[in-house]
């Protein structure tokens, strides 16, 4: 593969800034992007190397286009960034709902649609999902909804772009993430004892089957769970 960069949208933290930092680390050209363009800049000179920031809204899709412009030739677009979401039926709040459907879906996709000059044949697309798309909880409607749509989205991309590959990753709790790590010991204790490999899984494991789907040749139209084995039982 011809020395393309590495895109990591939702790269300034958590999971996809990770994944950002090992490809760094290797001397990878990374542009990671977040919300605020100060911020991904920041995180950007912290990750090192020859990563630069990009900053803009997944929410508003009409201005990914403008922000990605600079963007050259890719060799893998990982599609990564996280809002959390708590909104039941019951108490329904429209806003909130409108967001994360927009920014995990037509976002997503938008910026497909925007770099897929920027991707050759051989380059590959990562999209995040979650554990919530399997695993519901209350309040989980639109997070579960939306990771659901990432699955079908796979699906489509997989058709509509061969032979470039799509896949996506489902995390559970990754216990050593900003998310989990604080959380109270007790709950720490519940989490493990439901988990079959007896422990909660890490960032690195994360990070290193996100780099299985990314850099696979074979490995295509995969939706891939990373949880310990929860969903079994």
């Amino acid at each position: 593969m011809a020395n393309g960069s590495v895109v990591v949208v939702g790269g300034t933290q958590g999971l996809g800034r990770e994944l950002a930092q090992s490809y760094a680390d290797e001397g990878h050209d990374v542009i990671v992007t977040g919300r605020d363009q100060a911020r991904a800049e920041a995180s950007a000179g912290e990750i090192g190397g020859a990563t630069r920031g990009i900053g803009f809204d997944l929410a508003d899709p009409h201005m990914i286009a403008g922000a990605l412009e600079s963007v050259g030739e890719v060799d893998h677009l990982v599609l990564a960034a996280i809002e959390r979401d708590v909104n039941s039926v019951r108490e329904y709040k429209i806003d909130v709902a409108l967001r994360l459907v927009t920014m995990k879906l037509v976002g997503y996709t938008e910026v497909i649609h925007v770099l897929l000059p920027q991707l050759r044949d051989d380059s590959s697309i990562l999209i995040y999902g979650g554990l919530a798309r399997d695993r519901p909880y209350p309040g989980s409607t639109t997070v579960t909804t939306v990771n659901g749509g990432v699955t079908s989205l796979v699906r489509t991309l997989v058709i509509e772009l061969a032979p470039i590959r799509v896949n996506a990753i489902h995390n559970g709790i990754v216990g050593d993430s900003p998310q989990w790590r604080d959380m109270p010991p007790e709950r720490h204790k519940a989490l493990v004892e439901r988990t079959p490999i007896g422990r909660l899984v890490t960032m690195s494991e994360s990070m290193s089957a996100a780099r299985f789907l990314l850099e696979n040749t074979g490995v295509n139209g995969i939706n891939l769970t990373v949880d310990g084995g929860w969903i079994c039982m």
